[in-house]
């Protein structure tokens, strides 16, 4: 799990990344919570879904957005930190030109910017978001959602009310060519460090069946 540095648009960037030993593996790019509430990198359930990438084979990278750990700059309320994402996938890419294809993750914030992310690019096929902040912040780009994808969230999340997820989902499970699997986790609050566990048996789950989809 070697640390990178590479270069940002508003200076170093601080990552953590595996490159696959498989020849053109996918890619996989992991967003963390809000960096103004201790939002890093390192995030429990960050770390998890990188893991679960890296065993399915894939080059993964994590890093820290703007003005956390070792990263330069300050936190620009999403627009920059959404640049941040853009830069990394970039750097990602020019390690595995080519990668048969790329998956995006979040958690919280980093949920938000990678759907944002998502609208972007479209070579990312797949997607993970674990409890969307979709109370707090417009998810109305989503239109139309541009790849299916996995989203989880706690019924017991009082930051983020499950009513407002519920909401967005059913609005995105009503566009044509996608499909979104949506799983709620009981007892769940909104930073599940004590449902990492069920959390992750749903993700891996997830995506053994979407790898399979994609051999067929």
């Amino acid at each position: 799990m070697p640390e990178v540095i590479f270069n940002g648009p508003e200076g170093r960037l601080e990552g953590r990344y595996h490159h696959s030993k498989i020849a053109n593996a996918p890619v996989a790019l992991l967003l963390h919570p809000h960096p103004q509430h201790g939002g890093t990198m390192s995030n429990k359930v960050v770390y998890a879904l990188y893991q679960s990438f890296v065993k399915r084979g894939f080059s993964a990278l994590r890093f820290n957005f703007r003005g956390v750990g070792r990263s330069q700059g300050v936190f620009d309320s999403g627009q920059g930190e959404l640049s941040d994402a853009a830069t990394a996938l970039d750097w990602m890419q020019g390690h595995n030109p080519n990668a048969k294809s790329c998956w995006i993750g979040g958690f919280s914030f980093g949920a938000w910017v990678a759907m944002q992310l998502m609208m972007r690019r479209p070579e990312i096929s797949g997607f993970i978001s674990v409890a969307p902040p979709a109370n707090i912040h417009d998810f109305s780009f989503l239109a139309p959602c541009p790849a299916s994808g996995l989203m989880v969230h706690g019924d017991k999340d009082d930051i983020v009310p499950i009513v407002s997820v519920d909401k967005l989902v059913q609005k995105l499970k009503k566009q044509k060519n996608i499909e979104i699997d949506y799983r709620v986790l009981k007892g769940g609050d909104h930073f599940l460090q004590d449902h990492c566990i069920d959390l992750m048996a749903m993700v891996d789950d997830y995506l053994d069946k979407a790898i399979a989809k994609d051999a067929d």
